[in-house]
This record gives structure tokens, sequence and C-alpha cells, in this order.
């Protein structure tokens, strides 16, 4: 089980990322983009693609969804944080501020000089 001390750890632990605020939910950013959201106790919100989303949809419905919004529709999927593996969390937290990071952010990690080393980080990521 996760909770948000780890979220925030590691989504910190990213290149750039910030932690910030708005309409009173925390959030994580890159560039002042959102890819982290902690919309509720004990769910995390991520900036997917909307097929990766698919995927975890029908993976596992009970740990995976998508508001019915446009947000929903671009990739936006909430995770419960007491039934995601943490691996597959960080993986998917990774996988969302590749999403919104710059191309100077995303070489500075994927070559190991920034953010966790490259031996370190989860695969995929």
């Amino acid at each position: 089980m996760i909770d948000t001390e780890f979220i925030t750890e590691f989504a910190l632990s990213l290149p750039g990322a910030q932690q910030s605020a708005h309409f009173d939910v925390t959030d994580f950013r890159v560039n002042n983009k959102i890819f982290c959201t902690l919309p509720k106790p004990g769910r995390m919100g991520l900036r997917i693609t909307p097929v990766e989303q698919a995927a975890l949809l029908a993976e596992d419905a009970a740990t995976f969804s998508r508001p019915e919004n446009r947000y929903g529709q671009s990739g936006w999927t909430f995770v419960q944080m007491s039934t995601v593996d943490p691996q597959q969390a960080r993986e998917l937290i990774t996988d969302a501020w590749r999403l919104q990071a710059p191309k100077r952010l995303l070489a500075q990690y994927d070559s190991g000089t920034g953010g966790e080393p490259a031996g370190d980080r989860p695969a995929g990521g």
C-alpha cells in the first residue's frame, strides 16, 4: 500500500518536479504542467495516455478508474492507493511526468544525470 508521503517523495524526486495546488487539491508539476494530483484521501490522479489508461482499466478496474469528463477522455486516471502495487505506482508517476516534462529534463533523466540514478529507475521510466 502507498500513501501521500510515498507519492510526494517519489514525484518530487523527478527532475524539475514541484509541488503546488489548484482548487485546494495538491498537485505535482513539471514545466508548470500538472502530471499527478492528490484529489481525495486514498486516491491519486495521473495524466497518462488514453492507450495506457485503457490497458489499466481492463487490467484492474478496482484500482484504476477514469473521470467521467473531458479529463478522463484525455487520459487522466484515478488510482486507488490501497490496492496499487508500489512499483507500478512509481512507473505510472514516471510515465505521467514524462508526458509533461520538457525534452531537456527527459534527456537529463534518461542519461542518469538528474533525479534517480539510471540504474535505480523503474523499467520503462
